[in-house]
């Protein structure tokens, strides 16, 4: 049975191969991602690349809780991107890893911007994480990790700056 070691010596295999193509050779990546909602249930379809992930509201919501909402995605994006930037530093930096678990949190309040509760914000607010990590490793060498962590987490930075976002609608008119 493999264990998460030995796969960090496979992840730092993978990333000095990576690390060693020339950057001048390798185009930026157009990220996309679609949705569609279905007929009668509502539920949303997203497609990224090959793969598909369902997302529903729960039943209070007219859903039939086929699938996680959106702001539930995001959190589980946040805790699967700063998981696998922890596996990559981890290898970088040699740290050896038994266990590696992210939890991430966030408050969100349904009476949020509704008359009495204006300032409560009704989207997900106060989002917070927590690691979970076995390792024979020092405290200074964890601590190291983090940092490098934090520095890289792509979804971890584009929550803590927020990046332009431009909205466009295409109508087509039906009968």
């Amino acid at each position: 049975m493999s264990t998460l070691r030995e796969y960090l010596h496979q992840k730092r295999a993978a990333l000095l191969e990576r690390n060693a193509r020339d950057p001048v050779t390798v185009a930026p990546n157009v990220l996309t991602a679609r949705a569609s909602a279905e007929g009668r249930s509502g539920v949303r379809r997203i497609r990224i690349r090959h793969h598909q992930v369902i997302s529903d509201s729960p039943a209070d919501f007219a859903g039939y809780d086929l699938g996680p909402a959106s702001p539930e995605l995001l959190l589980g994006s946040l805790s699967s991107c700063l998981t696998h930037i922890f596996l990559i530093q981890a290898s970088d930096l040699q740290i050896p890893l038994d266990r590696l678990e992210v939890e991430v949190q966030a408050d969100q309040d349904t009476r949020g911007g509704r008359p009495g509760y204006e300032e409560i914000p009704f989207y997900p607010h106060n989002i917070r994480y927590a690691v979970h990590i076995d390792s024979p490793a020092s405290k200074e060498q964890i601590d190291t990790l983090h940092a490098a962590v934090e520095k890289w987490c792509p979804i971890l930075n584009l929550l803590q700056n927020p990046q332009a976002l431009n909205g466009t609608i295409v109508h087509n008119q039906t009968h």
